[in-house]
């Protein structure tokens, strides 16, 4: 049996999503779009489905655009807030980004739309709050923010980014694909991200959730679907399990707070082996943390030489942002907090809330083979 500890890569979908999506791809197979009656049963399917994930996020079911996923998202609201037209303005974000977010703010550069500012970062995995002021200071149209990191976990001060970008009249995106259903994400965002496949729901759908009157410029041309800002076919089986795992998300926050004690059991036996080349260390703060989330760095390894000895041994991990996997290159996010000598030795632990004790056990037993050789 493997031990599967990869949950900030991609959930396992729950049985429930599963079933509603079944039973949506045999009776609303149609086109949502249609004016007839199969046409209805699949938009009524997808319609659901954006009630719920409205719910979730605290917003009006109107102002949900589906999307193919996080990835879409992220670019759909970076590139809506710099028109193609006039004098590039200020986006403010960090390298703490996920590749979605920190790519798109490097060709939006390249592109003559924005100005890029990096904000500096602690090395405990935090933007600095104080460069922040002198980035808005200095004007800003667009402020970046993970509500989670999907490497380290630590949580990001999302009110207080919002309290200060509002103030200094930016618009604030927050990318909180790995917070919805395992934390609290703060309100008060003008668009944020939401994945269901982060949240024991199908790949392949997400969404953009934007306060009422954001405005949101198409990125993809060739359709009215989803009021012309997202062209192409919605899934009525996909977004039928995003439905269902958007409602069990919103009420999951107590359940995904309780695997702390076997996030920090599996951590602290980790810590406590007896490599031959050195003890780990934690990567990022770890008082300030998503409950599920653990990277650690061993001397004289690299993450992704660690991942591949793992998997032989039935146990999978990653060393980094799933989309980068198979890169040599080493983790933006360690790096910006840690320089160039640990950007690669990054191990990412990552729980949820299927993972057993024995699980853990077998991990443990695993990490401690590998090691010890």
């Amino acid at each position: 049996m493997r031990a599967y500890l990869d949950w900030n890569a991609t959930t396992p979908p729950r049985a429930e999503v599963l079933d509603a999506m079944r039973e949506a791809a045999a009776r609303a197979w149609a086109n949502p779009s249609s004016v007839h009656g199969d046409g209805r049963a699949a938009r009524a399917v997808v319609e659901d489905a954006r009630a719920a994930v409205a719910e979730l996020v605290g917003t009006d079911p109107r102002d949900v655009v589906l999307t193919s996923g996080g990835t879409e998202a992220n670019n759909l609201a970076l590139r809506s807030a710099f028109p193609r037209e006039g004098a590039p303005a200020a986006l403010v974000t960090s390298r703490l980004e996920h590749p979605s977010v920190s790519r798109v703010a490097e060709a939006l550069e390249r592109e003559g739309r924005a100005r890029v500012r990096w904000l500096e970062v602690t090395a405990a995995g935090a933007i600095d709050l104080g460069d922040l002021d002198r980035a808005l200071e200095e004007g800003a149209a667009l402020v970046t923010v993970q509500a989670v990191n999907h490497e380290t976990g630590v949580l990001a001060p999302v009110a207080e980014v919002i309290a200060r970008a509002h103030a200094a009249g930016a618009r604030v995106h927050v990318d909180a694909v790995q917070g919805w259903g395992k934390v609290a994400v703060p309100p008060g965002w003008d668009t944020a991200s939401v994945a269901p496949h982060k949240m024991r729901g199908p790949k392949g759908i997400g969404a953009l959730a934007t306060r009422p009157g954001a405005r949101i410029d198409p990125v993809l041309l060739g359709g009215a679907q989803e009021k012309g800002l997202r062209p192409g076919t919605v899934d009525a089986a996909l977004a039928a399990g995003f439905g269902v795992a958007a409602r069990i998300a919103a009420r999951s926050a107590e359940r995904w707070a309780a695997l702390a004690d076997l996030r920090d059991r599996i951590e602290r036996e980790l810590l406590a082996i007896e490599a031959p080349r050195g003890h780990a260390r934690v990567a990022g703060d770890a008082t300030r943390r998503a409950p599920h989330v653990s990277n650690l760095l061993w001397p004289g390894w690299i993450g992704a030489e660690l991942v591949a000895a793992l998997d032989l041994e039935g146990v999978s991990v990653s060393s980094g942002a799933a989309c980068s996997a198979g890169t040599v290159e080493p983790s933006p996010v360690l790096f910006a907090m840690l320089g160039a000598a640990d950007a690669a030795r990054g191990v990412r632990v990552s729980i949820g809330d299927a993972t057993t004790e024995d699980d853990a056990s077998r991990a443990v037993r695993a990490f401690r083979a590998v090691l010890g050789r």
